[in-house]
């Protein structure tokens, strides 16, 4: 989850429906009025909503949002790569906009991971080359190792979670960790919900980075503000190079330069786990690097999925 200055574009303003044919979008600020601000919604056997929505024609592009975002995150991708695929941001299950859902539903990073395949396979234009940031990232990691028949290629940009060493205690995250997470839900979950977003977004930032957020992000954190609190009693798991090896579909790993440390030792690890890895590092970004360079990072992604498709 980034907070990233001079980010989220502003919402767009035409229809977009499930199988409308849209004419390819050339640039990104061309796709922001193309772009809907309604979503479509795709129901699931448990009786949730799945909202999305989609620009462009060719094969299936879905993005995974991760921690405090939706499928509004994801506006820079729509733009940029619908001129060549079809391309789809959801917002998984219990985010906004159907943020009424039970408190009896399970909020699991692994239901996310299933509940994505099941998307795929309702959409029905599977399977899908699938880009998952940070918390989303673990999601889209476990989806392929689980689902392989809906997954073409695999991106994940900043994966979220810890990282399993050989030899070493089960990993989990540090104790100040866990209690500055602790006092940002506690915020939340007490009113300050301004406080408890700024303290957690410059942790998985850099300090100050709340501040300097866009109206549009910030917005969108506190739509999702709701999610943080049952997000932290569902830890994710760590990566492990046995679960790795689950992953048979060609990878793209993708780090922000100015990325925190954590991340990038996933990446690393990834990278030496994954035969079939490949990996970029967008220059002069840190967690949120598809909003602080969207150019770049979309370039990775359909350069990844152009060389993968002529193997």
């Amino acid at each position: 989850m980034p907070s990233i200055p001079n980010a989220l574009p502003t919402p767009c303003t035409s229809a977009c429906g499930r199988r409308a044919a849209l004419e390819p979008l050339v640039n990104q600020s061309s796709a922001a009025s193309s772009l809907s601000p309604s979503p479509t919604f795709i129901e699931l056997r448990n009786g949730l909503r799945m909202p999305y929505v989609a620009a462009g024609e060719g094969e299936l592009l879905l993005f995974v949002h991760g921690s405090l975002c939706d499928y509004r995150y994801w506006e820079p991708q729509l733009a940029g790569l619908s001129k060549r695929y079809r391309c789809v941001a959801v917002s998984l299950t219990h985010y906004w906009p159907v943020t009424d859902s039970g408190a009896d539903l399970p909020f699991s990073w692994s239901v996310h991971a299933d509940e994505v395949a099941e998307f795929i396979a309702r959409f029905g234009a599977g399977p899908a080359h699938v880009v998952g940031h940070s918390r989303g990232g673990c999601v889209a990691f476990h989806f392929a190792r689980r689902h392989l028949e809906h997954v073409r290629t695999l991106t994940l940009a900043d994966p979220g979670g810890p990282l399993q060493i050989a030899g070493r205690p089960p990993a989990r995250l540090p104790e100040t960790v866990n209690a500055l997470r602790a006092k940002a839900a506690q915020l939340i979950e007490t009113g300050d919900v301004e406080a408890g977003l700024q303290l957690f977004v410059d942790s998985v930032s850099r300090p100050g980075f709340w501040a300097m957020s866009t109206a549009g992000f910030r917005r969108m954190a506190t739509d999702n503000a709701h999610t943080l609190a049952r997000q932290f009693r569902d830890p994710l798991p760590a990566y492990e190079p046995e679960e790795a090896a689950d992953v048979r579909c060609p990878v793209l790993l993708i780090d922000g330069e100015k990325s925190p440390d954590m991340f990038r030792r996933t990446v690393n690890a990834l990278q030496s786990w994954l035969p079939d890895g490949r990996r970029e590092t967008v220059r002069g970004a840190s967690h949120g690097m598809n909003l602080a360079h969207p150019s770049a990072f979309n370039r990775y992604i359909d350069e990844f999925i152009q060389a993968m498709a002529v193997r």
